[in-house]
């Protein structure tokens, strides 16, 4: 994708589950929405998979039901599916008019969870991603770290809210142990591979600190806010 000089910024937040992705991309956009610096920029937050209408309906096929319900190349597929509907009708359209895009979860999700928790070929997924994407990167990638143990005692009261609203997300929870482990390493060696692009944050301290520490990365990656 050839970029304008009003072409925005896309910054995605990863981590393994219960790293608490959701509530701090909502503390860094508020943030953005009250610097000065951003006075009339759009500034929108999304999720994968997600973030369009049919993007949304493929995530229900994703996030709910056995942890074996799809096979790897079918949640491969739907995972693919998902983002370029995203991409196309969200993502690119925003950053076009040269508004800020915050993603949960987006390229290194994939390679995490389906390169290195469902043992896919990490060369293969860098490649359909390429593809499918026509050359769009984060601008920035904030990797919440913390211990799969952890950040899946956390999901269980997230669990047992969306049971009482009737759909639980909890697919991927239910993946196993080794699985997340795998998933952990997979994230932590891609922020080895590109620290340019990936910041490790350090997500098991109080959501006021792991907020504090995502604004002092983002104001020193974009010196202008």
């Amino acid at each position: 994708m050839e970029r304008g000089t009003k072409f925005g910024k896309f910054i995605t937040f990863e981590g393994g589950e219960g790293s608490g992705k959701s509530t701090q991309i909502q503390n860094l956009a508020r943030h953005l929405r009250d610097s000065q610096s951003m006075a009339g920029v759009e500034v929108v937050t999304s999720r994968e998979p997600g973030g369009s209408k049919v993007a949304e309906q493929i995530r229900e096929l994703l996030v709910t039901g056995d942890p074996n319900s799809l096979e790897p190349k079918a949640e491969l597929m739907l995972v693919m599916a998902a983002r370029i509907e995203h991409v196309q009708k969200l993502i690119y359209p925003i950053l076009r008019q040269g508004g800020w895009v915050l993603c949960d979860r987006f390229v290194d999700s994939t390679i995490a969870y389906q390169g290195y928790g469902r043992g896919m070929s990490t060369e293969h997924l860098i490649m359909l991603n390429q593809w499918a994407l026509s050359g769009l990167r984060p601008d920035l990638t904030l990797l919440l770290d913390i211990d799969p143990a952890v950040g899946l005692l956390r999901t269980q009261p997230r669990s047992v809210k969306s049971r009482l609203t009737g759909v639980t997300e909890d697919r991927f929870e239910q993946a196993g142990d080794e699985f997340h482990q795998n998933v952990n390493e997979g994230f932590r060696t891609l922020a080895k591979v590109e620290p340019e692009r990936i910041k490790l944050v350090d997500a098991s301290q109080s959501e006021a600190m792991v907020e504090k520490d995502i604004w002092e990365i983002v104001s020193g990656v974009f010196p202008n806010l």
